[in-house]
């Protein structure tokens, strides 16, 4: 039997073959996992999820989620669309969503990063800062006395 790190290698060479261009080729990818499932080969179940992680991670990079607490106006929103194309490269699946929750501002997530710059954020963070956790932590009222 493979060491997963063996098989983490295989999977990561399977996938590097799917890029062209420096992008993830669709039809690449299909004719490697149907070599893999047809050959039923001794560990091609754990080759086959190494794989589907690497392809699931790239395909996040290129994904982008704009959550606003309300609806951006058309020149904001091309503005972050090119923002966004500039700084993670073209090919970027872009999708905006209302978040009232946020109060304010916006957040976009792009793969694993996530630019916070929204209301709750900024007073959670305040929060955070000033050591609240929400409840009274002594059991008395918070209020100074009158």
């Amino acid at each position: 039997m493979k060491s997963i790190k063996q098989v983490r290698c295989e999977a990561r060479h399977l996938y590097r073959l799917c890029l062209v261009n420096g992008s993830l080729d669709e039809g690449r990818v299909r004719r490697v996992v149907r070599h893999i499932l047809d050959s039923k080969r001794r560990g091609y179940l754990a080759l086959i999820n190494q794989f589907e992680r690497f392809v699931k991670i790239e395909r996040s990079r290129h994904l982008a989620e704009v959550e606003s607490a309300a609806p951006l106006a058309p020149g904001l929103e091309a503005s972050v669309r090119e923002s966004l194309t500039r700084l993670y490269g073209p090919g970027m699946e872009i999708s905006f969503a209302l978040n009232p929750s946020l109060i304010g501002g916006m957040r976009v997530r792009v793969g694993s990063d996530v630019y916070d710059g929204s209301v709750r954020a900024g007073l959670a963070a305040l929060e955070r800062r000033f050591g609240l956790d929400g409840a009274n932590t002594n059991g008395s009222d918070a209020r100074p006395p009158t």
